[in-house]
């Protein structure tokens, strides 16, 4: 007998959030933005997908109010949004509604690129690179081309007391203004190397003042943040953190090596204010720490208390760096991450490629159409 899916298209609520059903279309950059204004194809990339059921909507990362916030970085050559301005907030109000009219949700992904910009880029290419202790990693990159390693290996000068509640400031006015413009919550890029995982993961961070040392020490600019987009929008406004272990730098790495190392990282993240954490994985179901067979967003929800999100691999045959290199199909694997939430071991499934490929995978999976196979086309537009 196959495994019932139909979890996956019940409606939930969870941190303010009223969801048609579990899937989550994830962060991915687009690079469609000149001057960091959306255009307007944009707008309908988003309104495509709520049109065609995504529960929940999680824009392309959006550069917060720093100048140092964005740059060229190893996905993408720039054009990204920002979150500021008349220009950039007039478009975003648009688009927002646009999702609305179409019965969606939407929040946007408040990012900050920090060791994974670099310098003499971007809009502001007058300013450094924002880096913890000034330093870009002692790896050789995972998914980072050789020519882009030599941009971003040199050392910079450590963010100063000053310049980091500075770019704590940036994230809280973004958040103040996403919540003008109409967004539903807010979530905030703490993964993958950029700025608030090098503040968590050790190998970027040398700090031996306040916000460096151990775990929980590393996490004090995570959690600065959360408490900051707090006070900026109101207490029942949705924060969604998306936390991991890989980084652009090293898909090895890990800011935790442990269950309790894990625990203790995001105890004072959560504890500032997030009502969700959004956890990504290279593939959803593999398991976090040996001798278990749980994966990492059911760890980070078994520790925690809060609603998670499975990241990872959802609809496709290979994990993000392979789908570059080799061949890509679509795959149906939802039986087996309907069985795993049915458990109760996370909550929310995100979904990236499967809905960069096509906006209309969530209907094709409820009704069991075939799906158009995932090609690498499918990064360069806006279908």
């Amino acid at each position: 007998m196959g495994i019932d899916t139909g979890i996956l298209f019940q409606p939930f609520e969870t941190g303010g959030l009223h969801l048609r059903n579990r899937f989550v279309m994830a962060p991915m950059t687009r690079n469609f933005s000149p001057g960091g204004i959306p255009s307007d194809g944009v707008a309908a990339y988003y309104r495509r997908r709520a049109e065609a059921d995504v529960g929940l909507i999680v824009t392309e990362g959006i550069g917060v109010d720093h100048p140092s916030a964005l740059g060229q970085e190893s996905m993408g050559g720039g054009a990204s949004p920002v979150l500021h301005g008349d220009a950039a907030l007039a478009k975003w109000r648009e688009i927002v509604a646009g999702v609305h009219q179409a019965g969606g949700v939407i929040v946007p992904q408040l990012w900050h690129q920090g060791v994974i910009r670099v310098p003499g880029t971007g809009y502001h290419p007058e300013v450094p690179s924002a880096r913890p202790s000034g330093i870009w990693g002692p790896f050789d990159g995972a998914m980072v081309p050789p020519d882009y390693l030599q941009l971003v290996r040199e050392p910079t000068a450590p963010l100063t007391e000053n310049e980091i509640a500075d770019i704590i400031a940036a994230f809280a006015r973004s958040a103040a203004n996403a919540k003008a413009v109409g967004f539903d919550g807010v979530a905030l890029h703490g993964a993958h190397g950029y700025l608030i995982d090098s503040f968590l993961w050790a190998q970027t961070n040398l700090r031996d003042d306040g916000w460096g040392g151990d775990g929980p020490s590393r996490a004090r600019f995570a959690a600065e943040v959360v408490r900051a987009v707090r006070a900026a929008t109101a207490p029942d406004f949705p924060i969604i953190f998306r936390f991991s272990q890989w980084k652009l730098q090293d898909y090895e790495a890990r800011n935790a090596a442990t269950p309790a190392e894990l625990e203790a990282m995001l105890a004072p993240i959560v504890d500032a204010g997030v009502d969700i954490m959004d956890v990504s994985t290279r593939i959803w179901s593999t398991p976090a720490f040996e001798g278990s067979d749980l994966s990492l967003a059911g760890w980070v929800k078994k520790l925690t208390g809060k609603q998670a999100i499975a990241v990872g691999g959802v609809g496709l045959s290979k994990d993000l760096q392979s789908s570059f290199a080799q061949p890509t199909v679509m795959t149906n694997n939802l039986p087996l991450v309907a069985e795993r939430l049915a458990s109760g071991e996370f909550d929310l499934v995100g979904v990236g490629r499967a809905l960069l490929m096509d906006p209309h995978w969530v209907q094709r999976m409820r009704s069991g159409t075939e799906v158009s196979p995932f090609r690498l086309e499918a990064y360069a537009s806006l279908y």
